[in-house]
This record gives structure tokens, sequence and C-alpha cells, in this order.
């Protein structure tokens, strides 16, 4: 019998519905006697006539069994097949496929339409009510996005590609709420023609598999999210951020206020008086806002959970007496339709840290006890960064603190120069610092200084740093001169840190920038160690980058020189001069925020720094970074005398007259007014005696009236003590006697011995 003729066809409850001539020629019965029988009958009437103890078809006879849609009714199609043994593992395959395997399977027809379906397919949950077959598939499911599906299949159906493994969702059944996942299938069913006859479509449910992976998904993102930033509250934040909506609905964050102030945490059992704060929230509605500190009602499952620090599964019931504890709190759990809550310690050892609750609402599955140990390791690692985060910032507020003490505050203002100073502090504090230091002659040292590092260690050694830089301020040393000796403290500072028994030591990097600006002169001297290269913004706004020579970090090892390089200045200019990332973004020509500098020279001193500010926080630099910019001034003409001096004798009586007639110009108290022309008496006659001509006096009337006496020798002079009987030695004994500070201060040639003093009430009463 040729393959593919059509033998019998048969409807849904094994009848004959059609009997073709080759059925009549192999079994030799009519079609009359065989429409409207029972197959199974009719094969055995066969058997029994052939003396063949069995029922089925003849011998090499092999038949294909197809199913065939007519209208709502499925009917089966028995072909005539090329090879009997095929055709009967066929048969047996198919039945045990169909009858046992957990698989859901469907066969659809070329419309797509459901012609059989497996034994599993029928207590499949997601199917409508009543029989499958003659439905489009998307109707048997409830399919997140039922177009999306059919597309996918008529594909498969158009090209004969199979598709596996794809991942659909779609919603649950009354029995398991929330979304279901399935893994489905697509291959095209042809015949041995390999003409289409439609598709077979498998599922298998694979929630729990999904749930599984999405649990260690949430772990695997908590263990890198969690902890990047020191910050108690952040981590907070970052919590409940990464468990809404993957773990929860709504997740809430409860610590223990000395926690969050850095405090050590109590141990347990804790007492229902402790305060906790609501230091993190996301989901629906919230009992309390972020912030708020209150303790915890006893006879609550956040109260137990802090008393054994044992995670807990809750059932969310109305009438629960846990609930009428809190009012607000229950209140905001009702309302926003939770029904099932799991409570978790934040907790290291049996120290409480704080406890986190865990949401679910009723269109999900409620927690179980997977849930519940996802929940709870969560909250151990997020245990472990607040921990972290709470001993970083207990660091952060003591070297903020120490910090705070050493920095100097908002420059005193002087006529001659004007200061505002901008300063970013970075997250872990450091060692940036900034200054404006009076010097004799009406003269300020501008300095800006960054000590390598972060800590309570940087902020120490800025502070040891910035004295010893106001102790040799003091002597009055030039920039250079003074960048040296300050390489010389860092080099003992080093040797000191490096010889404490301690396991991490890091070499000491120090790098510093200063210019003395002369307001008699209009000239400003920079030295610099390290640091980037300071930039001076004319009156005219036309703006450049001071070529100062750099020299090396003040590391103490390296006896490289600090070249000075002194520049006119004139008065109205800007000046500006900074760490690392303020120059980065300001001072480089290319920088984004030079316009802002540029303009500076327009604009008030302090508007201009308060733009230079905000513009700079907007860039997103963390790290800690100083500014220092000054606004120069000249010291007017009618406060400084300059006079020349004779190398003789007559030079002392010549320079008491000039001071004294300057002096009542001036309008100085009489007392003051006579001790400085003792002091300029006593410094002439030390300059005649031991210096070497020219001579030069000069008077400097600013805050303190300065006495200044130049000669071109280079020997310093020396304060002695004088004997009673000694006839000479007392100058400059009696000068430290009667000034409030004095010293030298050496030039490209020769000297300038000062003494400097405060001035008392004028003469005429101003």
């Amino acid at each position: 019998m040729p393959s593919g003729d059509v033998l019998v066809l048969v409807d849904e409850d094994g009848r004959v519905v059609e009997w073709g001539r080759p059925a009549e020629e192999l079994f030799g019965r009519p079609a009359g006697e065989a429409v409207g029988r029972s197959l199974g009958a009719l094969l055995r009437g066969t058997a029994m006539d052939a003396g063949r103890p069995h029922a089925g078809f003849p011998d090499g006879v092999s038949v294909r069994i197809e199913p065939v849609l007519r209208g709502s009714s499925v009917l089966w199609r028995v072909r005539a097949a090329g090879d009997p043994a095929l055709s009967q593992q066929d048969v047996a395959v198919l039945r045990t496929v169909f009858a046992r395997t957990p698989v859901e399977l469907l066969v659809l027809d070329r419309r797509l339409r459901v012609v059989r379906m497996s034994a599993a397919f029928g207590t499949a949950r997601g199917t409508r009510a009543g029989s499958p077959l003659g439905l489009h598939f998307t109707e048997v499911y409830d399919l997140d996005r039922p177009e999306e599906e059919a597309e996918v299949a008529r594909r498969v159906l158009e090209s004969g590609e199979p598709v596996l493994d794809r991942l659909v969702h779609g919603p649950g059944s009354p029995e398991r709420r929330g979304c279901r996942s399935r893994s489905v299938c697509y291959f095209r069913l042809e015949d041995a023609r390999g003409d289409t006859l439609g598709l077979v479509a498998s599922a298998v449910d694979v929630t729990d598999r999904e749930k599984a992976q999405d649990r260690l998904d949430l772990l695997e993102q908590v263990r890198t999210r969690l902890g990047q930033v020191p910050n108690v509250g952040i981590v907070c934040r970052e919590l409940v951020d990464a468990v809404v909506p993957a773990l929860a609905d709504t997740a809430v964050v409860e610590m223990v206020d000395d926690v969050v102030r850095g405090e050590e945490p109590p141990k347990v059992p804790v007492h229902h008086d402790v305060p906790l704060r609501r230091a993190a929230f996301r989901g629906r509605l919230s009992a309390y806002p972020v912030g708020e500190v209150r303790p915890l009602p006893p006879g609550t499952p956040f109260a137990e959970v802090l008393s054994d620090l044992r995670a807990r599964l809750v059932a969310i019931d109305e009438h629960a007496p846990w609930l009428a504890a809190d009012p607000a709190r229950s209140e905001a759990i009702l309302g926003s339709g939770a029904d099932s809550l799991i409570v978790a310690p934040l907790a290291l050892r049996d120290q409480a840290l704080g406890v986190v609750g865990f949401y679910r609402e009723r269109d999900r599955d409620p927690f179980d006890e997977d849930d519940l140990r996802v929940a709870s390791a969560v909250c151990a690692h997020a245990a472990l960064c607040i921990e972290n985060a709470r001993q970083f910032m207990r660091e952060w507020i003591i070297a903020s603190t120490l910090q705070r003490r050493l920095l100097p505050g908002q420059p005193a203002g002087r006529p001659t120069v004007e200061v505002s100073r901008l300063h970013r502090s970075g997250p872990e504090g450091g060692g940036a610092w900034s200054d404006a230091i009076a010097l004799p002659g009406a003269r300020t040292a501008l300095v800006v200084g960054d000590v390598a590092g972060q800590g309570i260690v940087a902020a120490i050694t800025m502070g040891l740093v910035r004295t010893a830089l106001h102790t040799l301020a003091a002597l009055d040393l030039p920039p250079d001169e003074l960048l040296a000796r300050l390489s010389e403290t860092a080099g003992r500072l080093a040797a000191a840190s490096a010889a404490l028994p301690q396991l991490d030591f890091e070499p000491l990097d120090i790098g510093c920038v200063i210019a003395v600006y002369d307001p008699v002169e209009l000239t400003c001297t920079v030295a610099r160690a390290g640091l980037p290269e300071p930039v001076a913004v004319l009156p005219d706004g036309t703006s450049a980058t001071l070529a100062v020579p750099a020299g090396p970090l003040l590391s103490g090892p390296d006896d490289a020189p600090f070249p000075a390089t002194t520049v006119d200045l004139p008065a109205g200019s800007t000046l500006a001069m900074a760490t690392t990332s303020f120059a980065q973004r300001v001072l480089a020509p290319s920088a984004p925020l030079r316009p802002l500098l540029d303009g500076a020279a327009t604009r008030p001193l302090q508007e201009a720094c308060d733009a230079i500010g905000s513009a700079f926080a907007d860039s997103g630099a963390g790290d800690e970074t100083v500014m220092l910019v000054a606004r120069t001034g000249a010291l007017p003409a009618d406060r400084v005398l300059t006079r020349a001096l004779p190398a003789g004798a007559e030079a002392a009586p010549i320079a008491r007259a000039a001071a004294r007639r300057q002096l009542a110009v001036w309008g100085v108290a009489e007392e003051t007014a006579f001790t400085t022309e003792l002091i300029v008496s006593e410094l002439v006659g030390n300059a005649v005696r031991y210096g070497a001509p020219p001579l030069q006096l000069r008077l400097v009337l600013e805050q303190m009236l300065t006495c200044e006496v130049s000669d071109s020798a280079a020997g310093a002079p020396h304060m002695k003590h004088a004997r009673t009987v000694d006839e000479n030695g007392r100058g400059l004994f009696i000068v430290a006697g009667l000034a409030d500070q004095w010293g030298v201060r050496y030039r490209a040639q020769g000297k300038t011995v000062w003494a400097q003093q405060p001035l008392g009430a004028p003469l005429d009463g101003r």
C-alpha cells in the first residue's frame, strides 16, 4: 500500500467517520459497514477473522496517526506509513509522552490552534476553564505579552527554526500568587513529505528556578553595591534600594541612634527605651519620616528581634496584638496592602546595630523560609558595611574636628591685601590648608599646602607643618629659604613617623607654595614645592600663569633647591594659588572654570570666589582641595618714609630728626614716637659701626609701625647681653626690649634690620 494513503478518519470517541477505499481493500469491509462503528471493535473483528489472537492492523502494514481539527472537534486521521516498526515506536512514544511526561505539551495546527495536549497540561496552572481544544494557544495561557509570543510561534512555523528555552511570564494562579515563569520551546511539525502540519509547543514551570536565581542575583548585588561609600546613612539607603522590589515591596531600616552618631552599639538584649532612628525607607506608605528618633514599643516583632537577634517570618493580621502596640505603624502597614513581613536584625556578634522590616503585598507570594534566609544574609552583609562605616565615621569625626581646630579662621583683613579662601573637604578629611601671614613692612605671606593622605594622621601632620611654618615665617625668611627649612622639618617628622611600630607606614609627602606680596614695592616673590603654579589676573582683565620653577615635595631627604621668582604685581591684581584638584579645574589655561577666574578682576573678590566655589561643587570633585585668592592693594605713599643716610656718625641724628618729623605728621602718640626715635638711633648706630654703605632708613605705617635700616654688608648682627661696665654692645639688646618684634631680612645685596611696634593712641585723637 502506498505510503500516505488515508485509511480511516476517527472521532474523539473512537468511532469511524470516514472509511477510505484503501481501508476497504485492506480489511475487506465496505464503508457502509464501518462508518459509525468503533474502530477498536472493527480491528478486533478483523484480527479474529484472520486467526490472530490480538487486535491490530495486518502484518506488513504500518500507520501514522494525525490529529485533524474540524470545526471545534478534533478528529484522528490514520495514514499508511512505510515502515511498520517505526510506526509502532512512534505510537508508543507519543502515547507515553502525552500521558506521563510532566512537561506541558501542546500540538498546534497551522493557525496555532490547540489540537492535542498532554495530560500534564490539563492540570497546569494558568489555563482557562473548559477544554482548550480549538483555542488559539495564547488564549490557553495568561501571558504578559501574548502578541509577542504569537509572533515568535509564527516565525517558527514559517522558518522551521526551533526556539529553545524561551522565558515567558504571566500572572499566577489562586494557589500561587505572583508572577509565574515558564521555559517554552517551539518546534515545527512536518509530515513525511516535509509539508507543515503545525507546531509542537512545550512549557515547563521554572518559577522556583527563576526565584532562586533572583535571590542569588540579589545577594551578589548587595555584596557589590553596599558599602562603597563609608557612610551609615548611605549604606542604609543602598540597602532598601537593593531589596525593593527584588525581594520586598517595602523596606524600612531603623538604626540604633548611637550607632548613627558613631558611638559603640549596645549589647543584646537591647532595652526598650533605647532610641532608634529611621535611617532609610522605600515603599508605599511610611509611618514615620526618615530621620525621626523614637524607641520601639515592647511586644512587637521588631523589639523581639533586638532581644535575641533572630530573624522572624511574620504573617500580618489586622487583629494581631503587636499592631495595636504601635498605631501609626499599624495604619501604614495595613494601608499599604502588606500581608507578609520579615523582621531581620542588623547585628555583629552580640551587639545590635538596628533592625530591618521587609514587607510584601497581597499580589505577590508571601515570604517563605528561603526568603527568610536571603533576608538574613542581606542584613548580615549590610551590618558589616554599617560597622565599617561607623568606624570610619568615628575616625572622620575626630579627624574633621582636629582639622577644624588646626586650620586658621578667615584671614584677618589687611589694608594692602584682601584674601578669600575656598576649602572643599574630602570624605575622610585630610591635610590641605591655606594661610595669610602678616610680615614686617606691611608685607603678607600667602600660603597653600597639602599633606598627602587622609584622616587623623594627615590632619595632625598638617597641624605640625603649619606650626613650623608660622615659626619660620616669624624669622622673616624669604620664600625659598622658608621652604628649605620646612623641608628639613618634614624630614624629621618623616623619620619620627617611620620609627613608630606601625605596619602600613607611608612616606610623608607635603606640597606647598608660598608667595610674599610687598605693597610698597608692588612685587610678589613666589617659591613652590610640588604644587601647581599660581595665576595672576591683572586689573585690565588679562591673566597669566606665573612661571615659577618647581621645587621637590617637602619630603625631607632631597636637598634640591626651591628657586624663587619675583614678579611685578600692580595694585588691584588677583592672585590665585591652589592644590592640584582646584588647579586642574580653575588655574590651568584650558580648565573649565578658568573663565570665572579671568573675570574676577571686574567683580568683588568674595562674589567671584563664591561663583568659582559653586561651579566647582557642581563638577563633582570628591577629594579635599584648597584655593586661596588674594586681591592686592598698594600702601599709600604718605604711609612710607624712605631716607638715605650717610655712612658716618652724623647718620644717627639725621635719622632721628627725619623720624621725629614723620611721626608727627602721622600723629603717632608721644610715647610711641619717643620709643621709635630710640629704636631708629640704635639700628642706625649698629649699621654705621658694623655695616657697609650705602645706608637707608625706612618707616612703614600700616597696622604696625615698622622701622627698617638697610646696608650692603652681609654679616648678621648678634644681640649681646652687655655687662654694666661695658660701653658697647647694648644696641640690639635695647631694640629687643623696646620693640614688639625684630629681625633681619637678607637681600641680594646686603641686609635689612627691622623692628616693629604696635601703635599707641595718635596725638590728634584719631
